[in-house]
C-alpha cells in the first residue's frame, strides 16, 4: 500500500480503471441514505492510499449537491492493467514569479453580425479561467461590440465584404492572416456565433490545416466540417464540442440516435478520427476514443444560448495553460458546470443566463483549489 501526499499544486483528484479497452474515470459516492452513482468530484483529502486494486480516499465534502449539502463519503475502486493508476490531474500551477505569458496567449476566432455575444463570452471565459493574454478575432464588422464587452482581452478585426461577413477571397490571403495574427498561441478555440459563409468555411479549412498547437472547434465550426466534408486530420490535439444536435449533423445520423447511443458514438467517433470529444448535454461525455470520464456537475439552468460559448474558452484556455488537451476538456467541463451549480445555488436555475456562468467561473476555481 502507498500513500500520496497532496503537493503543492491544487489537485482535481480523479480514479480510472481499464476495462474492454474503455478507460472510465470518476467516482463512486455513496451517500448517508446508501445509494450511490458514478461522480466526478474534487474532495479535498490530504492524501491518498491505493494498491492495484483498490483505493480509498474520504472526505467532508459539501460540494456535491448544492442544493442539500450533506456529509459524504467517496471511494474509489480501481483496476488497471498498470501497475499505476492515472491519477491525480493537477490544476494549472500559478507560480509566484509568473508573467501573464506564462498563463497562455490564446487565439479565439469567432462571431458574426448578430452573434457578438458569442465572441465575448468565450474570451471572457478564457480570462476568468486563467489565461494571460486572450485575443479575440472576429469580423471588422463587430470588433466595435465585442471590444467594449470586456477591456481585458485584446481583439483583431478580419475583413468583411459589403455585407458585413467574414470575407477571404484568396487562400494566400488566409494564409498570411495566420502568420499575422494567429502564430504564437498557445492554444486556439473557432466556431462560436462565426456564421456559416464562406469566408467561415475558408477560415475553418485553413485553421484546421495551418494551425500547430490544441485547436477546439465548436459551434458553426463544427457544422461547417459537417457540411463541407473537411479533414480534421492534423499533428496537434483536436477537441470538438458538440451538442446531440451538432455531433448528429458530424455522424450524418439524427439527434435521437445520438441520444440514445452517446457512449458508443462519442468514443467511436474519437478513435476513429483521432480527436478528443465533448458531447455536451445532461452528464457531458470527454473522452479520446480510449478514456471516457462522465461529468456530474451542472444543471438546467446552463441550457441557455451562450453555456457552450463560455466551456469554449474554459478549454482553450487550460490547454494554453500546459495541461494536456485530454485533461483539459475533463477539468473545463467539470469548472464549467460547478459554475452553473454554484450560480443555482446562490441565485437560480430558472434565471440563469450564460453571462452568469463567468461570474461565477472565480468562485468555482477557488472550490476546485480549495
Amino acid at each position: 500500500m502507498t500513500g500520496i501526499s497532496e503537493g503543492t499544486h491544487p489537485v482535481l483528484l480523479i480514479a480510472t480503471w481499464r476495462a474492454n479497452e474503455i478507460v472510465r474515470s470518476s467516482f463512486i459516492k455513496h451517500d448517508s441514505l446508501g445509494t450511490s452513482e458514478l461522480a466526478l468530484g474534487t474532495p479535498g483529502p490530504s492524501s491518498w492510499t491505493f494498491d492495484n486494486s483498490h483505493t480509498t480516499c474520504s472526505s467532508t465534502d459539501s460540494r456535491w449537491n448544492a442544493e442539500n449539502r450533506r456529509q459524504t463519503r467517496f471511494n474509489v475502486l480501481i483496476t488497471s492493467f498498470n501497475s499505476q493508476p492515472d491519477m491525480p490531474i493537477p490544476l494549472p500551477p500559478r507560480p509566484a514569479d509568473a508573467h501573464k505569458g506564462t498563463f497562455g496567449r490564446i487565439l479565439i476566432i469567432a462571431g458574426s453580425p448578430g452573434m457578438s455575444g458569442a465572441a465575448c463570452l468565450s474570451g471572457t471565459a478564457a480570462l476568468r479561467s486563467g489565461s494571460g493574454l486572450v485575443t479575440v478575432a472576429v469580423p471588422r464588422s463587430i470588433q466595435s461590440v465585442v471590444a467594449a464587452f470586456e477591456p481585458s482581452y485584446m481583439t483583431v478585426g478580419l475583413a468583411c465584404g459589403a455585407d458585413e461577413q467574414l470575407q477571404v477571397t484568396r487562400n494566400e490571403e488566409l494564409g498570411r492572416l495566420l502568420a499575422q495574427h494567429f502564430a504564437g498561441r498557445d492554444a486556439v478555440a473557432i466556431g462560436p456565433g462565426l456564421g456559416r459563409c464562406s469566408g467561415a468555411v475558408q477560415l475553418v479549412r485553413t485553421a484546421l490545416q495551418q494551425v500547430e498547437v490544441p485547436l477546439v472547434i465548436d459551434a458553426d465550426a463544427l457544422n461547417i466540417v459537417a457540411t463541407d466534408d473537411i479533414s480534421l486530420e492534423r499533428e496537434a490535439a483536436t477537441i470538438l464540442t458538440p451538442h446531440p444536435g451538432e455531433f448528429a449533423r458530424l455522424l450524418k445520423r439524427t439527434a435521437d440516435e445520438v441520444n440514445s447511443q452517446r457512449e458508443k458514438l462519442a468514443r467511436e467517433f474519437a478513435r476513429s478520427h483521432g480527436v478528443i470529444v465533448v458531447l455536451k448535454g445532461h452528464r457531458t461525455l470527454t473522452t479520446d476514443g480510449s478514456r471516457l470520464v462522465q461529468n456530474q456537475t451542472g444543471n438546467s439552468g446552463m441550457a441557455t444560448a451562450g453555456s457552450g460559448d463560455v466551456l469554449t474558452g474554459i478549454i482553450a484556455s487550460l490547454c494554453g495553460q500546459g495541461l494536456d488537451p485530454f485533461s483539459a476538456a475533463v477539468v473545463g467541463v467539470q469548472s464549467h458546470g460547478l459554475a452553473g451549480d454554484l450560480c443555482a445555488a446562490a441565485t437560480s436555475g430558472r434565471g440563469m443566463i450564460a453571462s452568469d456562468l463567468l461570474a461565477w467561473l472565480p468562485n468555482a476555481w477557488s472550490e476546485l483549489e480549495a
